[in-house]
């Protein structure tokens, strides 16, 4: 069979012909060509079943594109066996070095540069990393196993998302993980956790805007906490990991990893950071290498990256996400003060109204604290406006069956906003968390955290402002009017 020596980058076959006689001839052939040492190694195929084999690759300048390209390769080429040798010895990490990648399992090109994206808004330093994973969940679960084992103990919070949740009872604390739940949030969140705080203890969990009361965590606080009773990770490497799940803010608004004691910081991509309902992907991000390494062993052998498509997907979502976030803010700060007033409402939970429990004004506001609206500096206050994301919680009145069928009424007659799970996208979600996403968390412990039966979420997208107050406040006089007549029909 007779090959013809190439250039790999170009894909076009070279007029140097190369005869079926020997490994000798074939090397002498590729002497005389001027393309990189990849190239070398390679001959252009003659025959149609290699040439169906082979891999085709455009103009070395192809890579002067402005948006990174897809990688869809599973494996990449070795410059030699050492190499190879190399990339198996080396110790996990949240990225690469300059001798690239080896298997997709292990990190891909894709996938890095968005982790790296996200790592630039974390405020990740050069110790840490990102790491991304194919859900929000998945981000969670590899985080928690990469350091929780049988006898350690972890505290979380009464109002931690649903599937978190579901996760601690039905394997951790099966792998003999010891849990506590506490109500971590507003001003005597601290003491709370501090309360809880053991020897064993090994994970301190926050969640932040809650999920789905919209309740502060006082991080600064709860980092202090830690601090005092173990000691600085400085001081003492083997105090517990504090992580914060800040899906509900995004680094838009809050940088965990800015907080003194604080470890890990979490994002479901799959909301603002994605921001168009069409991704599963989920962030972990840490200032220290020892975690990093931990989190990249979990993810190479149990769960694994996200995959070079939706990467993608997510670098492009989040070149909007400043303007959507503003956006977002707004047009919930509109739908929040409608729903305040509205009669059949019991309360309304948004961090932008006077009326939200940790929205305390002055010195040590944790909705201050907790909000940055996309601001570099104190003095971008003068040109960037204050926005308080863009979900809110309410509760209908009523008590136990009744608050909750009035909820299910209310979320299924709206006609803009879409009765659906999940957040954070450009349209507009509502889901009832009694029946729906905290369903599995049981009701003493869903009610000790806030979560009532007639609680409602919204996630606030970016429609005219006016359709969706208009929508929440037709539902919601459609069953006072349904009940209204009812009641006169009895009469």
């Amino acid at each position: 069979m007779a090959f013809a020596a190439s250039y790999r980058s170009s894909g076009l076959v070279l007029s140097r012909r190369v005869g079926n006689t020997s490994i000798k001839s074939l090397s002498s052939a590729r002497q005389f060509s001027s393309s990189s040492d990849d190239d070398k190694k390679h001959a252009t195929p003659t025959s149609f079943a290699t040439k169906c084999a082979s891999l085709y690759h455009p103009s070395a300048k192809a890579n002067r594109g402005l948006a990174p390209p897809v990688y869809f390769g599973s494996t990449y080429t070795l410059d030699d066996a050492d190499h190879g040798a190399r990339l198996h010895d080396k110790k996990e990490a949240a990225f690469t070095d300059d001798d690239g990648f080896v298997y997709s399992r292990w990190g891909s090109p894709t996938n890095e540069a968005a982790a790296k994206q996200i790592a630039a808004l974390e405020g990740v330093d050069e110790r840490g990393g990102t790491m991304l994973f194919g859900s929000g969940m998945s981000g969670i679960t590899s985080a928690l196993m990469s350091v929780l084992k049988a006898g350690d103990h972890a505290v979380f919070p009464y109002t931690v998302y649903g599937g978190t949740h579901e996760f601690l009872k039905e394997f951790a604390i099966h792998w003999g993980v010891e849990i506590d739940f506490i109500d971590g949030a507003g001003k005597g969140g601290p003491e709370a956790y501090r309360s809880a705080l053991r020897e064993n203890t090994k994970v301190v969990y926050c969640e932040t805007p809650a999920n789905p009361t919209c309740r502060i965590t006082d991080l600064r606080g709860v980092g202090k906490a830690v601090d005092e009773f173990y000691g600085t990770r400085e001081s003492n490497p083997n105090r517990p990991w504090v992580m914060v799940d800040g899906t509900f803010a995004t680094p838009y608004h809050m940088r965990p990893l800015d907080f003194d004691g604080i470890d890990v910081s979490i994002q479901s991509c799959t909301k603002y950071l994605g921001g168009h309902s069409d991704i599963l992907a989920g962030s972990v991000s840490s200032k220290s290498t020892e975690f990093c390494h931990g989190l990249a062993k979990v993810q190479k052998l149990i769960t694994a990256p996200l995959n070079p498509m939706d990467s993608y997907l997510l670098m492009r979502g989040i070149r909007t996400l400043d303007v959507r976030m503003q956006r977002h803010g707004e047009n919930a700060l509109q739908v929040a003060r409608m729903l305040e007033d509205h009669p059949l409402v019991e309360s309304t939970f948004y961090p932008g109204l006077e009326s939200h429990p940790d929205n305390t004004g002055g010195e040590g506001c944790l909705v201050a604290d907790s909000f940055r609206s996309g601001r570099d500096s104190p003095e971008d206050a003068n040109i960037m406006p204050q926005t308080y994301g863009g979900m809110i919680a309410f509760i209908v009145k009523g008590d136990g069956d009744v608050a909750l069928e009035r909820a299910k009424k209310v979320c299924e007659g709206l006609r803009v906003v879409n009765l659906a799970v999940s957040l954070g996208s450009v349209e507009s979600l509502v889901e009832h968390p009694a029946s729906m996403t905290h369903a599995m968390i049981p009701r003493e412990d869903r009610i000790a955290g806030g979560l009532d039966d007639g609680l409602i979420r919204i996630s606030v997208g970016i429609e005219r402002a006016s359709d969706l107050v208009a929508d929440l406040k037709n539902s919601l006089d459609s069953v006072m009017e349904e009940e209204r007549e009812r009641e006169e029909r009895v009469a």
